[in-house]
């Protein structure tokens, strides 16, 4: 064995040293623990986390991440995008997505943050089981626990049967929760618990359940900053965040707004049952690259639509034709 070899062992042997003290850690202390001492747990859990992640990414054939840039891409055939910074973000999710790391996406709204975490679950061990992704903010606290933990029969008026949450439909899968900035502060304690402790409690049980799964997050909003404001705790953004994945803004992307509009393009003038695909002018397609697309993929998606349903299809798009909104951003 090579001394670099022998370095690396030892650091992942050290690694897989950490992680089993902090699972003795969690045991012995449990959710009964005193604050500081589960902020440091969940300090520790991410770096355990982040180590273990690291180690078996370093132990992926070189044949699973290939180094051509035109491979890399094929292996993401849902996401539409070659710029350098997007091909950044495939390597890392190559790296990253055979292991069972916790992953913390971040981004604007509008960047995509879901696909690239079915992404994540569809090149993991787990892509044959339950991908299951639910949206914190789509629900008030009190519906947003049971979603997620699930509920027992009489837990609450109108609950008249048992039901499962997202963490027990995702079993031996993966669960992505999306926007979990906006989750309170109470519900921010009980996510922690479940992830520590690899256990959940449906509301109104007195028996906690067992939980397996994958876990993935994302947000819009910066959580290191919430965290210094109060609104989010420190541990469970440890516990988060071992791996992030910060993906860049349209306006960063080059010449991946040329692709994005073939793609949408086609996608668009099919849907209004355009006989012929949508043309753009060099100018429009000048006045696009100026304007700075606040609202990302999303909001360039809603744009063709509305080129596609409006536009003469007999004439290349115009500057003339885009919205009060880009032509103003774009100074046409």
């Amino acid at each position: 064995m090579t001394s670099d070899r022998a370095d690396d062992a030892a650091r992942h042997a050290l690694k897989r040293h950490l992680a089993s003290v902090v699972a003795t850690y969690r045991e012995e202390l449990g959710h009964d623990a005193p604050e500081a001492l589960r902020r440091d747990l969940g300090e520790l859990l991410g770096a355990a986390d982040a180590a273990a992640a690291a180690a078996a990414a370093s132990a992926v054939p070189a044949s699973a991440a290939p180094d051509d840039d035109a491979a890399i891409r094929a292996r993401f055939p849902k996401i539409v995008g070659g710029s350098p910074k997007m091909v950044d973000v495939y390597r890392l999710i190559l790296k990253i997505a055979p292991t069972d790391a916790t992953v913390l996406i971040q981004g604007e709204s509008g960047t995509g943050k879901e696909l690239f975490a079915r992404s994540i679950h569809d090149l993991s061990p787990r892509r044959s089981c339950p991908y299951v992704a639910e949206n914190c903010a789509a629900f008030p606290e009190t519906l947003l626990e049971s979603e997620l933990f699930g509920h027992s029969k009489g837990a609450f008026t109108g609950a008249d049967r048992q039901r499962k949450g997202r963490f027990q439909m995702a079993d031996r899968g993966t669960l992505f929760l999306d926007e979990v900035g906006d989750m309170s502060v109470a519900l921010q304690k009980k996510l922690l618990r479940a992830l520590q402790e690899g256990e959940i409690r449906p509301v109104g049980a007195s028996q906690g359940v067992k939980i397996n799964v994958r876990f993935l997050s994302a947000s819009n909003k910066d959580l290191a900053e919430l965290v210094k404001k109060g609104l989010f705790r420190e541990d469970l953004f440890f516990r988060l965040s071992p791996i992030r994945i910060v993906l860049p803004p349209l306006r960063e992307r080059g010449d991946d707004l040329l692709l994005l509009l073939a793609h949408i393009g086609a996608e668009a003038a099919r849907r209004s049952n355009r006989a012929k695909p949508l043309q753009f002018a060099p100018e429009t397609i000048a006045a696009m690259r100026r304007y700075r697309w606040p609202g990302n993929v999303r909001e360039l998606q809603n744009e063709v639509q509305r080129l596609a349903a409006l536009a003469d299809p007999d004439q290349p798009i115009r500057p003339s034709d885009l919205s009060a909104e880009v032509r103003a951003g774009a100074g046409a």
